[in-house]
């Protein structure tokens, strides 16, 4: 879709106040908040700047919606005339957040548009996910700071892109037997989106289930295993018929396959 023709761009040329986006950014925007418009909501955006992105999402989701403006410059406070709420603060501290949340309560959206490094994009995450409701999304914006050096120093092990990653990992954990993470989200987070310097978690904890195997108990044929079959034409089918053994060699093979996908990680 041509950005210029969705609905998040036309609510950005509308706005009265400067706001600067990427053009990336608005197809996104439109597949992932379409649904909430002309709806009553809570929408929250961390980063207010000069304002311009306010008048923005009130041209998108419509007069329903309070849109709640965050930033660490007391001169936002001007937008309050407008009907908008504005809190001045500061996005990593949880006391922050547990003072906002107590007097909101849970909301339907929080979009991260803040300061961008690792340690506040990633304390914003841990303070507000929990405090979304279902069905609801926190969206990360300009990810790409994870990957830039100037101003940002990164990469790091500590990145906010490796944190998704934890994440994803977490969310996984959800499968029986598999390594539980110390600090979890994972009964909040039922999936983790990735765009091009966008991150986006879907809050639902409804589905965000431990996972459980599920039969129907119908007539089984036993189909034989054939995962860790050799071809007849292959090196180790020929070394174990020669030698008369019964291993099929799979962790040997594992390695040398892991070998072969290096080049992929790279």
């Amino acid at each position: 879709m041509n950005y210029k023709k969705t609905l998040t761009f036309k609510a950005f040329k509308k706005s009265k106040y400067f706001s600067l986006k990427y053009f990336n950014y608005f197809p996104i925007y439109d597949s992932l908040l379409t649904r909430f418009r002309n709806k009553k909501i809570t929408f929250v955006e961390i980063g207010v700047f000069s304002g311009g992105s306010l008048f923005m999402w009130r041209n998108f989701f419509g007069k329903k919606a309070k849109i709640i403006g965050i930033d660490l410059n007391p001169d936002i406070k001007r937008f309050e005339k407008y009907g908008f709420d504005i809190l001045i603060g500061d996005q990593s501290r949880e006391d922050f957040w547990n003072k906002f949340f107590k007097k909101y309560g849970k909301v339907d959206i929080v979009l991260d548009d803040g300061g961008h490094t690792n340690y506040q994009q990633i304390k914003t995450v841990n303070s507000c996910i929990p405090n979304i409701k279902d069905g609801g999304i926190l969206i990360t914006e300009d990810i790409h700071t994870s990957y830039i050096k100037d101003k940002w120093y990164n990469p790091s092990k500590y990145s906010f892109i490796n944190y998704t990653k934890k994440l994803i990992d977490d969310i996984n954990s959800r499968y029986p037997g598999l390594k539980k993470q110390n600090f979890s989200l994972n009964k909040y987070i039922y999936s983790i989106y990735n765009f091009e310097s966008i991150t986006v978690f879907n809050i639902d904890r409804k589905l965000s289930k431990k996972n459980k195997e599920v039969r129907n108990n119908k007539l089984s044929i036993n189909p034989k295993e054939f995962r860790a079959s050799l071809r007849e034409d292959s090196f180790f089918y020929k070394i174990k018929k020669f030698f008369n053994i019964k291993t099929n060699f799979t962790y040997l093979i594992f390695l040398i396959n892991s070998f072969k996908l290096m080049k992929f990680f790279k």
